[in-house]
């Protein structure tokens, strides 16, 4: 399939030379982080300004051409691929900082920005942008995708660090939704809903986002465990005593061998926690202290303390790298990435069953995660040949998503809907799965918007 020659005759007048056809960059938009795999899109095109993207939706809609958005690939879903065809709209293009206002803690910029690019320009000014969900995402994309991160625990995702975008709409209209302002009491909240709708609603164009002071004193630590149950209960018992952590990570014996060979560490092949504290220097060592107290009633050994920013550094880069590291434990396979997350009283529980899941598979699994918030991962490493390995790990991923939902959790904390889990958003929503499909009909009547995406498809 092809676009149809007045429309390709159309984005030509619109975009010139950023409309490409090539085979070469038609793949790859079609391939991503996520084990899911789609067709290849009709045509590429790199739009650099909000009108462009208004032009391009405007005579996609009238033509019933599919549009997908596209950041940076690093969705672990499938959010990004074009299921049926159609244009691949590439913002990586439309990567300004607008503005920063550091008296109000707030940025603007367009969606190709990546978050280490705005914190790069950031460092002058004593502020930062925290959600970090590891990869150097875009900004567009992690606003779309409701992003989360090793540091939600104390700054929240995406939902609370976005205060207004700019959007197109499927027929090309440009509108504006929240206010620079701390608080607003006028109407529906639009930007809410924009923030993880995928890319099925319309098209973001400008983020305007809440920043963070630099804290005055940060440490980190790793520490290990004899047992998962031993590692994830002294997360909760952490977190009901009220220190407020900046990070506090869970990872289990396979994912520290996966770092020992990656990386290079010399970690216990044992659970262990990662943790950060941010505040005053006497703050800092005062809630150290107190979790080190309650670390080592559940056994807590080998405390490494990371003060100095590099090695600070190095601790993350390596937790950052886990997806990578955890794929070398198999060479040649491919990974299966499920999230859940569950109420903080059910995650130990959670992380063991799914533990025991995986071993009764007999697959190799690690687990590991934000657990600071009860959202917690597994990459199941599968021959991606072997379709009873393929088929054991979805039953996991299944089981896992299912036991969540059973104790008034949800399917994913962080990764989102995409391709992967379309299937388990009525168990979740009920009725409310069918609401959203009506939302999504009303502002894309068309369906163009990321088509085949966490909706339920259309009678």
């Amino acid at each position: 399939m092809s676009l149809p020659d007045a429309l390709s005759f159309g984005l030509r007048g619109i975009l010139e030379t950023r409309l490409s056809l090539t085979a070469a960059d038609r793949g790859h938009h079609a391939q991503s982080e996520s084990f899911h795999r789609s067709g290849l899109p009709d045509a590429v095109a790199w739009p650099e300004t909000a009108e462009e993207v208004a032009a391009i939706l405007s005579a996609c809609n009238d033509a019933r051409v599919p549009v997908v958005a596209w950041g940076t690939g690093t969705s672990l879903e499938g959010h990004a691929l074009p299921v049926r065809g159609g244009l691949s709209l590439d913002l990586s293009r439309m990567n300004r900082v607008l503005d920063i206002r550091a008296g109000d803690m707030q940025a603007t910029v367009q969606p190709g920005v990546t978050r280490e690019a705005l914190n790069t320009e950031l460092r002058a000014t004593g502020l930062f942008f925290p959600v970090d969900p590891g990869a150097n995402a875009s900004l567009g994309g992690m606003a779309a995708t409701r992003a989360s991160g090793t540091t939600a625990v104390r700054y929240g995702t995406m939902r609370d660090n976005v205060l207004a975008l700019q959007v197109v709409l499927a027929d090309g209209r440009i509108i504006r939704t929240g206010t620079r302002a701390a608080k607003s009491s006028a109407g529906y909240d639009l930007t809410g809903l924009f923030v993880g709708s995928e890319g099925t609603l319309g098209v973001i164009t400008e983020l305007t986002l809440r920043l963070q002071g630099q804290p005055e004193d940060v440490a980190a630590a790793v520490c290990a465990f004899d047992s998962l149950d031993h590692a994830v209960e002294c997360v909760s018992a952490t977190m009901q005593s009220g220190i407020p952590m900046a990070r506090i990570e869970f990872v289990d014996a396979a994912a520290a061998r996966a770092f020992n060979l990656h990386s290079g560490s010399a970690m216990a092949e044992r659970p262990h926690l990662m943790v950060e504290f941010h505040g005053s220097p006497g703050a800092v060592r005062e809630d150290a202290a107190r979790f080190g107290e309650i670390a080592a009633e559940f056994g807590a050994q080998g405390f490494d303390w990371a003060a100095l920013p590099e090695d600070r550094a190095r601790l993350w880069r390596m937790r950052h790298g886990a997806y990578h590291a955890c794929l070398a434990l198999r060479p040649g396979a491919s990974g299966l990435v499920t999230d859940v997350c569950v109420p903080m009283s059910h995650l130990p529980a959670a992380v063991q069953a799914a533990a025991d899941d995986i071993a009764a598979e007999g697959l190799i699994g690690p687990i590991l995660g934000h657990v600071g918030d009860g959202n917690f991962h597994s990459l199941l490493l599968v021959d991606p040949g072997n379709p009873d390995e393929i088929a054991a790990a979805k039953r996991i991923a299944t089981r896992m998503a299912e036991r969540a939902l059973a104790v008034g959790g949800t399917i994913t904390g962080e990764h989102g809907i995409g391709i992967g889990k379309r299937g388990l958003m009525a168990a979740e929503h009920g009725e409310g799965w069918h609401l959203m499909g009506q939302i999504k009909a009303a502002l894309d009547p068309h369906d163009i918007l990321n088509p085949g995406k966490l909706v339920p498809d259309r009678n």
